[in-house]
This record gives structure tokens, sequence and C-alpha cells, in this order.
């Protein structure tokens, strides 16, 4: 199949949302910020990488996780360094670590919190369940832990949460995925009282860290998410989250997701309506609840990004244009995160003006 039209293929004005996205092809040199007719009105350049979640800060900055190649030979997700630059592309701040990996987020105090990996020891390793026999490390024949990582803005450590505090019994590694890692977070999402709501692919689980006690204080299993991506905690207290639809039971397509955390059932969803093929990304991908109650979508694994109402018609269609060269795959045009902001934001500042 060839793809036939990129940048902006669909809108409806009277019902889209005002204002500008912001995304960074995958493996690509470049943050782009566009408007709501797909035209670029900012970029950024960085080091191409894997994963390179982006955002723009309250402050207007981008912040930005790239890709080192020091650093754990575990493909994907690898990162190594987190940015901030301000809107002429100068360096404000950085972290470097080699371990980081998918997700980091800068926190008001100044900090960070981003996902790390550790080599587990050899008695931790031997409780870890499930996955495909013989899959363990391809070098050091081990398991790599994920690890949530907490420094001030001086680069120190002020709290840290390992995967192997989980249940090895209850949650098992998906039977169809390789045995190199346990648990393979790929988001760790700040909540407002300062806990941290983290997703695990390859267990098809989303918990909650207590900040203050380093104990899980709520979990949500199911294999139906599909490895999901980019859980949230929503305004109004429900979860959305990126269901991938990967090696789910009897059905091949992704979804958006709210679902309400007390009593674990589905409030709203967005999938396909007419065909399930439709729509489906296996890997990386994401969602935004914007202010008037539409959600975008990102699409990773085909660069396409979407707004859909709260009555599923798609309003606005774009397909990202650019790409970088993936080690294995080629080129690509991939998209792990886009971001929303209306002109009058703090992160936008009007700087730039809808047209």
């Amino acid at each position: 199949m060839l793809v036939h039209q990129t940048g902006l293929t669909h809108i409806n004005r009277d019902r889209a949302t005002p204002g500008f996205t912001v995304f960074a092809p995958s493996y690509a040199e470049k943050v782009y910020l566009i408007d709501l007719e797909g035209e670029v009105v900012q970029d950024w350049s960085i080091n191409p990488g894997g994963t390179n979640y982006n955002e723009l800060l309250p402050n207007g900055n981008l912040w930005v996780c790239e890709t080192l190649t020091e650093g754990p030979a575990l493909g994907p997700g690898k990162g190594g360094v987190m940015r901030e630059y301000d809107w002429d592309g100068n360096l404000v701040w950085e972290h470097v670590d080699i371990d980081q990996h998918h997700d980091g987020r800068r926190l008001p105090n100044g900090g960070a919190v981003y996902i790390a990996w550790y080599e587990m020891d050899d008695d931790v390793v031997k409780k870890v369940k499930g996955g495909l026999p013989g899959t363990e490390h391809h070098i050091t024949g081990g398991i790599y832990g994920d690890v949530i990582r907490e420094i001030d803005a001086d680069g120190n450590v002020v709290f840290e949460w390992k995967s192997e505090s989980l249940d090895f019994d209850k949650y098992p590694i998906c039977p169809l995925c390789k045995r190199d890692e346990y648990a393979h977070a790929n988001t760790v999402s700040p909540l407002p009282n300062g806990d941290y709501l983290v997703s695990f692919r390859v267990l098809n689980l989303l918990i909650i860290v207590d900040r203050q006690t380093g104990e899980i204080k709520w979990e949500h299993y199911d294999l139906m998410l599909g490895h999901q991506h980019d859980c949230q905690m929503l305004g109004n207290g429900n979860i959305l989250v990126y269901a991938n639809g990967y090696h789910t039971p009897g059905h091949t397509f992704s979804a958006a997701l709210e679902f309400n955390p007390e009593s674990h059932e589905e409030v709203w969803r967005y999938q396909s309506t007419d065909n399930f093929i439709t729509f489906f990304s296996p890997h990386i991908s994401g969602v935004q609840r914007l202010d008037n109650g539409n959600t975008l979508i990102c699409e990773g694994g085909f660069g396409c990004l979407f707004e859909v109402t709260p009555d599923k018609e798609v309003v606005w269609e774009y397909i990202s244009p650019y790409g970088g060269r993936h080690p294995v795959f080629g080129r690509t045009n991939w998209v792990f995160r886009a971001k929303r902001y209306a002109a009058d934001s703090p992160q936008i500042q009007n700087r730039v003006q809808d047209r």
C-alpha cells in the first residue's frame, strides 16, 4: 500500500479545536509545531532519537527526550538525555542518564521524573514469569527492570521505585513478548498530589505509585489494553489511555479509552467504526483530552494525528510528511506523541496566531 497523501487531510473548521500541535517524528532531527492548517510555524533542531517524548512547558520552552548511543542495548524506547530548549532553540537545561528510556517529565520544582533501565540481580530474574523462553537479553543473558527515578533541579536523585516491587506471580510478561525486560514501562505521568501513574506495556498494567511511601496504591490490569501507552488522569478523575490493541485476544484494532479508576468501568471509547483496521498502531502512540472535550489522538505507527469529538466525529486529521531512519525498518514517519496548545496558552504565549 502506498500513502498517497500527507499533511492536512481533513478539517471541520467549526468543530476542530483551534491551536497548535507539537510533535517529533521518531529518529528525526526536528521537533515541529504546526497550525490547524498543517503549516509549520516553528521547529527545533535536536539529536535524532527513537522516542523523542516532547511537549511545550508552561514557560514556553520545549521539553524533549533525545537518544544517546551509550547505554543498554535495548532498542525500543532508548533515550539517555532529557533537554529543555527555549523558543529560539537555545539549550537551557539537560540531564544525562544513559539508562533513561521512553518518557521523562519536567516537574514544577525544576527537577524531572523519568523511566530508566537497570539490570536485575540473578535472584530476582529467577522470579520473573512469562515471556518467550530463551529470549533474555542477547548480551547479558539477564533481564532489565524499570526504575521510576525523580531528580531535583541539580540532577540529584531524590526518589526511586523499581518494577521488581510488582507481584511477579500476578503479573507475568505477555507470552508473546521477549524476556529481556520486565516490564517495559512506557509512561510516567505525574499526578496533582505528587504520585505517579505508570504504564507497563508487556504486562497490560497501569499502576499508581505513592510518592511518599513507594507503595502501589492502585492497579488496573486488562489484557484488552493491548500493550497500552500514554496513560493520564483527567480533570474529572478518570483515566485516559491509548489501548494499542496488540497481542489482544480476538481483535486487532486500537482505541482511545476513558475509564473510572474506582469502578474500572469504561465511560468513553473511540475506535474505528467502519473497518477496525483503519485505526491501529501496535506500538508508540498517545492521546490528549482537549479543553472543549474533544480528544487528540496520535496513531503513532502511521504518523497520523487526528481529533475526534465526544460523539466520535473526526474533525481534523494530519499525516506527518516528516520521517527519520529506523536502524532496522528504514525510513518511517512514526510519531511517539503529539500535543495541542491554544494560541493564548502559557506554552504558546501568543507568539504565533491561528489563521
